[in-house]
């Protein structure tokens, strides 16, 4: 029998072109403007998430040529300032390889995408972005160091904090908030005729936690409606994941949850979009970055490192024009596990609403990571009205040890983002009412119904 020898192999190096080339070879996709574009994590990972299959990759090079392809990336998403965000410095990292757990919908999607764009890897992170069942776990993991910073609900690590649903305080911060609006009130389509909460005595409904923003507009709204939240519905905590399965079961009428289940259940048939919450506080937030002060304090250049990575990646999501490439990137089965239909629908605001309308509002979904320190406040008002929390409380000493404001000010700074003006605390205009931070008490007073005793 012959036996056929291979020649010796020459050194394989990896092409953003999808290929392996023998070192000393040049890839003819090989950009030509001293750039190295090909080797940038960034952009190399823009177009592995944008066309997952290597020959796919190497014929639209071939076909378009290396310079067009990334041209028209480049229009949808603008690499430049990630490559100059990423190259901010800082200490070398105490600690390197990181666990940070995520619910898997659209208002982690910094947190997510920040994986397949490789602003951790270009902050010198080697970070696993681990999906979740629910929030209860991922408190209880973040608790027991699990989980090195989490996505977690924004009222959570003010909950924490105070030791509240907790077996005894865990200081905790809130680095950046995650998204601001993208949360909706989803009815089962049964309910068509029920339009007017009004109406909804006796109804079933379910939110994420109880300590969420959910929680909080869903019982400030059907209070503006002369229902009491305690008496009058029902509302029950269910995992995001569990929440279209319900409603199709028949255990739910309804719910107010993150997407994309308010736009999966339109998409599967079994529900209508009744309100997008940012009718009732256009841009509040929802869900939150953060980790402990334990974490921040042993590991300070890990955690600058995860910040400027947070933040790039909140910048870029922020842009209307990257919204279709972002959809493809978190929708695949180890982030979102949804259909990019799905996805693109939440983020570019383009959706069809259940009731035979195609509706237009393209900041349904955004990504502010502003943690004013007057949104703690407000959410501190919430759990003392509705009972989680009793007696005095001392508001701006709470929230400016949980948000993280100054900070956030800092890294962006360092990164070339634009910083708001002005102080820690701004006023907020919530269901026709301004709140004012400086007064919380007089703004909880002004309710009828609520359960403080």
């Amino acid at each position: 029998m012959a036996i056929h020898r291979r020649p010796p192999a020459r050194a394989l190096a990896p092409c953003g072109c999808g290929a392996s080339h023998a070192s000393g070879f040049a890839c003819d996709a090989a950009p030509t403007d001293g750039t190295g574009a090909f080797g940038e994590v960034a952009q190399e990972a823009v177009l592995r998430a944008a066309f997952p299959q290597a020959a796919t990759r190497r014929a639209l090079i071939n076909t378009l040529g290396a310079g067009t392809l990334f041209a028209a990336l480049d229009s949808v998403f603008p690499l430049a300032g990630a490559r100059e965000a990423m190259a901010q410095g800082g200490g070398a990292p105490e600690k390197r390889d990181l666990k940070i757990g995520f619910i898997p919908i659209t208002c982690a999607t910094p947190i997510i995408m920040a994986d397949p764009m490789g602003f951790y890897k270009r902050n010198g992170l080697n970070v696993e972005v681990i999906r979740t069942a629910g929030w209860a776990v991922i408190r209880d993991k973040s608790i027991a160091r699990e989980y090195d910073a989490a996505h977690m609900l924004s009222p959570m690590p003010v909950a924490m904090s105070l030791g509240v649903g907790v077996a005894q305080p865990v200081p905790w911060a809130v680095a950046a908030i995650e998204n601001t609006n993208g949360q909706a009130i989803t009815l089962a389509n049964k309910h068509k005729e029920k339009r007017d909460p009004k109406d909804w005595k006796g109804l079933r409904f379910a939110v994420p936690f109880d300590f969420s923003m959910h929680n909080y507009l869903l019982r400030a709204y059907v209070a503006e409606a002369g229902l009491d939240p305690d008496r009058d519905i029902q509302i029950r905590a269910v995992p995001p994941p569990e929440m279209v399965a319900n409603l199709r079961a028949d255990n739910i009428d309804g719910f107010l949850g993150p997407d994309p289940f308010n736009q999966r259940a339109v998409f599967d048939g079994v529900g209508f979009i009744h309100v997008l919450t940012k009718e009732f506080w256009d841009g509040h937030p929802c869900c939150a970055f953060g980790t402990s002060t334990e974490f921040i304090q042993k590991n300070p250049n890990t955690f600058a490192a995860l910040y400027r990575a947070v933040l790039t990646s909140a910048a870029m999501a922020r842009l209307p024009g990257n919204r279709e490439l972002i959809a493809k990137v978190i929708s695949p089965t180890q982030y979102l596990n949804q259909p990019e239909a799905v996805i693109s629908q939440v983020l570019t605001g383009k959706f069809a609403d259940g009731l035979g309308k195609i509706q237009n509002v393209p900041d349904r979904a955004d990504f502010d990571p502003m943690p004013w320190q007057s949104l703690a406040v407000w959410m501190l008002t919430q759990m003392k009205r509705w009972g989680y929390i009793k007696g005095n409380v001392d508001y701006k000493q709470i929230a400016e040890k949980v948000f993280l404001i100054t900070d956030a000010r800092k890294h962006m700074k360092d990164l070339g983002q634009t910083v708001p003006p002005g102080g820690n605390y701004i006023k907020h205009k919530i269901m026709g009412k301004e709140f004012d931070a400086s007064k919380p008490e007089e703004y909880l007073k002004s309710f009828a119904i609520q359960k403080m005793g």
